[in-house]
Formats: structure tokens, sequence, C-alpha cells
């Protein structure tokens, strides 16, 4: 892995000459935030080593490198996501590849199902923590000491100041925010009524398909962490029928413009 890394770092850093401070991964209808940025470069996953692709509707498939202010930037249009069949080394590869490049600030975005009855499609939540429900770890296996250490104490995964700042930024521009637990699951069905349930009772939010490989990675390496979710659908008796990848995408793009303001102001000032 730690090779394969490099290999992709020193093809990226050729390309640009580009050391990013802030990584953002763009996750479903959320892709247009790289219209926020001054775009330096673009470089196609196909094009990239040891990268994988992205195969779902709503993922662009490329990093985009440039600068919000004077903050330099790259941004994952379009992630992976396990159930795509990819392992979680691979769904977690362009986090590493990131911090090597310079990031040591990450900002994710997800499409998820809100259970806690504040929400409505539509809402912004801020990420305080996760629960990890998926079938496999990234950090499972031999640990390289180069990228963190074997044990990794998962007490602030998502940054506190990060959050008191963005809570801070939502007042001040008038965005209503909510703050949550996300729960992981492999996916790709969404959930079933029951599992709805499930994911209430275990003490969470909201639930969806990916982020929470990504920040255990990151967070492996040192990275400060920072995620929206946004919720698209409702896990309940009268929402569950609606629920389609046409529907969280429809909705994830109404809520985009809040969630770009957002990361924006982030990076701006934080």
């Amino acid at each position: 892995m730690w090779e394969l890394v490099q290999e992709t770092v020193n093809y990226i850093k050729e390309k640009t000459n580009f050391s990013p401070e802030y990584g953002v991964i763009l996750g479903s209808g959320l892709g247009s935030f790289a219209d926020d940025i001054t775009i330096e470069h673009i470089l196609p996953y196909n094009e990239i080593p040891n990268f994988p692709v992205s195969t779902v509707q709503g993922h662009k498939g490329a990093l985009v490198f440039g600068t919000i202010g004077d903050k330099k930037v790259v941004a994952m249009q379009g992630r992976f996501h396990f159930y795509e069949g990819y392992d979680m080394k691979q769904v977690t590869f362009p986090v590493r590849v990131m911090k090597y490049l310079g990031v040591d600030k990450l900002l994710v975005s997800n499409a998820s199902g809100g259970v806690n009855p504040k929400y409505k499609v539509g809402s912004v939540v801020i990420i305080k923590d996760h629960v990890n429900m998926f079938p496999e770890h990234p950090l499972r296996g031999k640990n390289d000491e180069r990228f963190g250490p074997r044990f990794l104490n998962m007490f602030e995964a998502y940054n506190h100041s990060m959050i008191a700042k963005v809570n801070e930024i939502a007042k001040s521009l008038n965005i209503e925010v909510f703050e949550g637990v996300y729960l992981g699951l492999q996916g790709p069905t969404f959930e079933t009524l029951a599992e709805y349930k499930m994911v209430k009772n275990l003490g969470c939010d909201c639930v969806g398909m990916s982020t929470v490989p990504e920040v255990i990675v990151a967070r492996h390496m040192g990275m400060n962490c920072f995620g929206i979710s946004v919720i698209t659908d409702i896990g309940d008796e009268d929402n569950i029928e609606e629920v389609s990848h046409e529907e969280v995408l429809k909705a994830a793009g109404k809520a985009e413009p809040f969630v770009r303001r957002l990361f924006k102001e982030l990076i701006l000032q934080y």
C-alpha cells in the first residue's frame, strides 16, 4: 500500500506541482462545489495510477485542484463505495493520497436517510460522531506504522473546533443546521423500515453508505475531519415508499447551495 500511495502521489505532484491544505470529498448530488474553486488542474480518475473509478450516477469522477481565497484545495468529484465491489483499502486509497499531497483537513459530504423526528428532507446535518456497521474495516490487516498506529483512538472522529466554527457560520448566514450521529451501512439497498427503526434505537440520527471508512483512515493519519450529511429521505412508514436514487439526487441538489456555502466559509475562515 505504501508504495502504491507514493507512486500515485508522485504522479499527481509531477502533473500539478500543487500542495493542498484542504481535501473535500463530495457525495451524491453535491459535486458542483467545484464551481466555488478557482481551478488550476483537473485529473480524471481514470488517468491517475492506482485510482479506482466511480461508477455511481451523480459522481463525476475527477480530482479538482485549485484555491478558495488563499487556501489550496483538492476536491474529489465522486467517491468510491464498498457496495461498488471495491475493498476498503481501495475505497479509502484517495484519502491516503491526499495526506501525502499535503492535506491535513478533510471535509466530507454525503446524502443520508433521516430517523430523527426533527429532520425533514433537505435538512443539513453536521456529523458529530458515527457508528461503523460496515462488514469490513479499512484498517483490517497488517498495520503500516508509516501511515499511523495499530490501535486508533476515535474519540474526536469529527473535529470539535471545526464543528463549532460551522455552527457559528451557519448562524451568521441564517442557515438551519442540526447535529447528529451518522450510521454507516454497506448498501446498496436503501434500508427497510425495520432497519430504520434499528438505526434510531441505536441512538443514531441518520444512515448512509459512505463517509465512515474515509474518516477512519483520515484519523489514522492524523487528519482533522468535518462532515455534513444532507437528509434526502425520511425513514418512517409515511415516506419509505418514496425512496429512490433519483429522489436522493433531487433532494441533495436542493440542499447543495447551503452545503457549498458552509464548506466555502469554513475553508476561508478556519
